[in-house]
């Protein structure tokens, strides 16, 4: 009687423990879910569009944002307004360089495949770069419309941080889209220094900068805002007619520049047609590959150095 009671209990435990155990599983597995979900909505800076539709590789993003060039890349692409996450654009970076490298490989000589391999990833940062400038000259085009709006509001006895808020809602974007987030930021704790100097890193330019400095250094000292920034409207109006000056005079010398490695490109595709294979035969030994090394780097060094005589800083 004694052995079948305990031969009861102990089946009973093992059960119960097989209970807890299976419950202890599912719990842990749903707990690390949500840790996984939170880490994903925590590590997104809200710099990216609230477009609703499934972001792909997660774990990749997660990864990625661990790093410092993961950092690096999505502070990038949060500067240039994409709605793309850090790993959909190095998925697509890379599948767009093996792409290339096939079409290089087939279409000229199989020489030719890491170099189209890396253009191809050179001309996805370059993209960033462009796109990031790009919105970047759009906001400042927004500058002294928004000094004006800012002016206005604090005239009127508006707080500063309450005329934020009003601009981010009448400027169209970028600048309304920047602004709702230094917006969002102040209405969670965060001071002003720190707000406009996140805006400041994310977009520089120098017209910025001068009007981050006077909204901190006027919110700092009490000194007249109103008046500052009615001075800065005008200062941002002459800059603007400047630049655009500036922009005009240049357009054929930018062109120039693009102009100058699309001829050596198309070069090659002349030769090869031709002669059929000729560039599988030049690139056959030591000495042509070579030269055509040469050849791609001083193509690289005139686009450099043109860009460069073409700038002028304002």
């Amino acid at each position: 009687m004694e052995l079948h009671t305990l031969v009861a209990l102990t089946t009973g435990v093992t059960l119960l423990t097989c209970v807890l155990a299976v419950v202890g599983i599912h719990i842990y597995a749903a707990g690390g879910a949500q840790r996984a979900a939170l880490i994903d909505r925590l590590s997104y800076t809200g710099e990216l569009p609230d477009s609703g539709r499934r972001r792909r590789f997660r774990t990749l993003d997660r990864r990625l944002r661990r790093t410092t060039p993961g950092r690096k890349l999505e502070l990038r692409l949060a500067a240039t307004g994409l709605d793309v996450t850090p790993g959909e654009f190095l998925v697509g970076m890379l599948a767009a360089a093996a792409a290339l490298w096939l079409v290089g490989a087939a279409a000229l000589a199989p020489f030719f495949g890491p170099i189209a391999g890396l253009c191809g990833i050179w001309a996805a940062l370059r993209f960033l770069d462009w796109q990031r400038q790009r919105r970047i000259e759009r906001f400042i085009g927004q500058l002294p419309e928004l000094a004006r709006i800012l002016a206005n509001a604090t005239q009127a006895g508006l707080a500063l941080r309450t005329a934020i808020g009003m601009a981010a809602e009448e400027l169209e974007a970028p600048a309304g889209e920047e602004l709702a987030k230094v917006a969002d930021q102040l209405s969670v704790g965060h001071s002003l220094d720190d707000a406009l100097g996140e805006l400041a890193d994310r977009l520089p330019s120098r017209e910025l900068v001068v009007l981050v400095t006077t909204l901190v250094l006027s919110n700092k000292a009490g000194g007249q805002v109103v008046s500052a920034l009615r001075n800065l409207t005008e200062t941002l109006e002459e800059r603007k007619e400047t630049r655009r000056e500036i922009r005009t005079q240049l357009a054929q010398v930018t062109m120039t520049s693009y102009a100058v490695p699309v001829l050596g490109i198309g070069a090659l595709f002349l030769m090869d047609g031709v002669k059929d294979g000729a560039l599988a035969r030049m690139t056959g030994s030591p000495i042509g590959q070579a030269c055509v090394i040469i050849a791609f780097g001083l193509y690289a060094i005139g686009f450099v150095l043109i860009r460069r005589m073409s700038r002028i800083d304002v």
